[in-house]
């Protein structure tokens, strides 16, 4: 893995003993003392994630939100300054190039937060067709990210001296020791928490300090195969296999981040013909009723034989089972029963709707 990329906390995860691996190009820690300890550690207490592998990007000049939102489907205008909003980037045909969060500094300011695969075509595209004085800037190098998840996050955050208590999807500029770190009330977990943007040069600062004001909450540094694990318990999609250039929003049941009423979005047309005629198969969760734990890529049966396929499945450290995201015939409905091919066994499972656990992440 020496051509990958690596976080500016690269030293710090060595010395804690991560297990590293490769996502979207860089090398990052999947696990330090176990998934399922650190899954357990986020829902009961706190957990805090590098996450400087995804994307950041700036778009800044004369009506560069307006630009933004003529662009991806969310509608940007229903929020203002301070604030953030998931979005998606879709292709003309309605496939989802990117999903991403965009915070909202003001009119003319505008930060990305695309996935790591994602972010030089996201810019790309934005850059493409950008109008005169408004400039699109890769700066995914220039970040780190850090998520800190659970019911004591408010905790740490605010014990090394950075605002808490805002509204869901709402961030701050704060101070640390001279530095501006952008602190914003979100995540992909399904807790309570907050998402730290840290220029570089101060991130092994703040999560030495993360560390240390948890330590009296237990909290545990977090790999990337809990946050998967979460993120599944919460039927959060991960692009490039519950959404994709080859599944829309449509499909992936994410129709609530595009805005209808807008008048144009990149995937427009497409997507308002899918949504109109309604689409041919749908993402559904699926929760086992034996011990069959699914896979992405495992073939689902109904009655009458094939009805999709998994598209993310793990087991549940919450509730001790298997559970999935299958994208699915829509004739398919929640409640139906349906068989998983697990390595040549037609395992049972039901069709539900998620999130699989109790939703935290709005909390106040």
């Amino acid at each position: 893995m020496t051509s990958l990329k690596k976080s500016p906390l690269h030293e710090r995860h060595v010395a804690l003993g991560a297990k590293f691996a490769e996502f979207g190009g860089w090398e990052m820690p999947l696990e330090y003392g176990g998934v399922v300890a650190e899954h357990t550690a986020v829902r009961t207490s706190v957990g805090v994630f590098d996450v400087s592998h995804l994307g950041k990007a700036t778009v800044k000049g004369p009506g560069a939100a307006a630009y933004v939102n003529s662009c991806l489907t969310n509608d940007l205008g229903k929020i203002g300054p301070g604030q953030a909003q998931y979005t998606l980037c879709c292709a003309e045909d309605g496939g989802v190039v990117d999903d991403l969060i965009a915070y909202l500094h003001a009119d003319d300011d505008v930060f990305l937060i695309p996935n790591a695969a994602n972010t030089a075509e996201v810019v790309r595209r934005l850059a493409e067709q950008a109008p005169d004085g408004v400039v699109v800037t890769n700066t995914h190098d220039d970040y780190a990210i850090l998520a800190v998840q659970g019911t004591h996050s408010d905790d740490v955050v605010a014990a090394i001296g950075l605002p808490t208590g805002h509204d869901y999807m709402a961030f701050a500029v704060a101070d640390f020791a001279g530095t501006p770190v952008v602190v914003c009330r979100t995540g992909y977990t399904g807790e309570r928490g907050y998402e730290l943007v840290v220029p570089n040069d101060a991130a092994v600062a703040v999560f030495d300090a993360l560390l240390a004001a948890g330590e009296q909450y237990g909290i545990v540094p977090a790999g990337l195969g809990a946050r998967d694990t979460l993120r599944t318990e919460m039927g959060y999609p991960l692009h490039g296999q519950d959404i994709s250039p080859q599944i829309t929003p449509v499909q992936a049941r994410s129709g609530w981040a595009v805005g209808w009423k807008k008048e144009h979005f990149w995937g427009d047309a497409a997507l308002r013909a899918e949504k109109e005629a309604g689409p041919k198969r749908v993402l559904r969760g699926l929760r086992a009723v034996g011990r069959g734990i699914p896979r992405p890529h495992m073939t689902v049966a109904g009655a009458d034989g094939p009805v999709g396929e998994v598209t993310s499945g793990t087991f549940s450290p919450t509730l001790k089972k298997g559970i999935a995201l299958a994208l699915l015939d829509a004739a398919i409905k929640e409640g139906d029963q349906v068989t998983v091919d697990v390595r040549g066994r037609q395992e049972p499972f039901e069709v539900v709707k998620p999130p699989f656990v109790t939703v935290n992440v709005r909390q106040d």
